[in-house]
């Protein structure tokens, strides 16, 4: 889901970009988060919580909590409402605090 219209704001669509969640591949544009991507491709659940298992979903959308945090590109804990999208990322859900490879 993506804001098309707003009576203020205007929004610059960059160049489609090719991305992979979870080995499945999605659409995104160039100049958006990779949260921003993956909620546009409907995708609400982005992991588990490490203690109580709980699901975790976008929240703050700011980088303050740890609710996005994702492996990507084999990197562990990366806050995906802060780091914009790149062609060709792997993105992963990430399995408790994350793997370092």
């Amino acid at each position: 889901m993506r804001i098309e219209e707003h009576p203020i704001l205007t929004f610059e669509r960059g160049k489609e970009l090719t991305f992979y969640l979870d080995g499945e591949e999605m659409k995104g544009y160039e100049g958006e988060t990779i949260q921003a991507a993956i909620h546009a491709n409907k995708v609400k659940l982005l992991g588990y919580s490490s203690e109580l298992k709980r699901p975790r979903g976008f929240y703050c959308a700011i980088g303050n909590c740890s609710s996005c945090m994702m492996t990507v590109d084999g990197v562990a804990n990366v806050k995906t409402c802060t780091t914009l999208l790149k062609e060709g990322m792997r993105v992963e859900t990430q399995k408790d605090k994350g793997v370092l490879r």
